[in-house]
């Protein structure tokens, strides 16, 4: 290869690249509306929802811009879904469990005891799911799952699963009132922002959730007891509007699909969870509150109390046209695979 030739190839590289720089330049701005029912100051917003847009506003040159709209400002929790599907915004955080039995397969993700880490777990979830989101949640383009990791909280000290009999509890999501069912609880159904008037109330007497957002939400004003054990997680999507994504130049559409990948739900997953951990100290720094410890036995009664839901949901996947025992087996392997499976 000639001098000459060397030179001219760099001159017309340098050329692709500066039209290419100069087509994110002059893309059309947009403003992405991003809806959510959390507090804007919750530590899913900060460690999260707002790292997550800044990348995206950099990531293309300022041509994407994000608006928040927290706190239910444009529609009720479980109506997020929805709203993404119908445009009322371009992208929400949704949990599923808030419509049980509508999305099947992504609530393998709130089986009782089958993760322990939020990050890995958040990771293995995303993944694991990217082979169904298509078709479960058809009417919007998933971006990326994750999830927390939670467990009971109440008015007085549990430690059996016998003791949840006649109690009223708030529960996480679809698996979890089945659980409070199977165990003889009344379940209250009211959505996170709504807990605590309910617990305060006497409405319910206990809540499924993760640490932190019981002092997030003021719920450790109502509630005492909380117990120390990884009880459950709950599945979060982040959606879009197809009508939205599909408006995006080329060059916009590949800043989106970089920032909906598995490596953010991975971080999105450990910085949330990181979070929600965090909180167990600063309940029993507080005063006035108590971390109930289990014994192994107890945690045995627990575990196996549970395992009628993981037939339930093969069951659940079967009618949904998948085989549910191997894609449970492919969830666990992918956990696994993280450090983040319950064994």
């Amino acid at each position: 290869m000639t001098r000459s030739f060397r030179l001219a190839r760099i001159a017309a590289a340098a050329i692709l690249a500066a039209a290419g720089a100069h087509a994110m330049a002059q893309d059309k701005p947009v403003e992405m509306r991003f809806a959510h029912w959390l507090p804007p100051t919750h530590p899913l917003a900060k460690t999260s929802f707002e790292p997550w847009a800044k990348s995206v506003e950099a990531a293309s040159k300022g041509s994407i811009k994000i608006m928040f709209f927290p706190a239910q400002q444009l529609g009720k929790a479980p109506d997020h879904y929805d709203m993404a599907r119908d445009g009322i915004a371009d992208m929400t955080w949704i949990n599923p469990g808030y419509q049980a039995g509508r999305f099947p397969m992504i609530s393998a993700g709130e089986l009782p005891f089958l993760m322990t880490k939020p990050g890995g777990g958040s990771a293995a979830l995303d993944a694991w799911y990217r082979k169904y989101a298509e078709s479960e949640m058809k009417d919007v383009r998933v971006c990326l799952s994750h999830v927390h990791i939670g467990t009971l909280h109440s008015k007085k000290p549990i430690t059996d699963p016998s003791e949840i009999k006649g109690m009223k509890i708030r529960p996480s999501n679809g698996t979890i009132q089945a659980f409070m069912t199977q165990l003889g609880a009344t379940n209250v159904q009211v959505s996170a922002p709504e807990a605590r008037d309910a617990l305060e109330k006497g409405v319910a007497d206990a809540i499924t959730f993760p640490w932190h957002s019981i002092i997030t939400f003021g719920i450790d004003k109502v509630v005492k007891f909380h117990n120390d054990q990884r009880l459950y997680a709950s599945t979060f999507n982040w959606v879009m509007n197809k009508g939205w994504y599909d408006k995006l130049s080329a060059a916009q559409k590949k800043v989106i699909d970089d920032h909906c990948n598995n490596e953010w739900a991975g971080k999105v997953g450990a910085a949330w969870g990181d979070n929600e951990d965090s909180g167990q100290q600063k309940l029993e720094a507080k005063g006035g509150h108590t971390i109930v410890k289990l014994t192994p036995e107890q945690h045995k009664a627990w575990r196996d109390a549970a395992q009628p839901l993981y037939s339930q949901w093969i069951e659940a996947a079967g009618k949904a046209g998948h085989d549910g025992k191997a894609a449970l087996e492919a969830l666990r392997a992918g956990l696994k695979a993280q450090g983040a499976l319950n064994e």
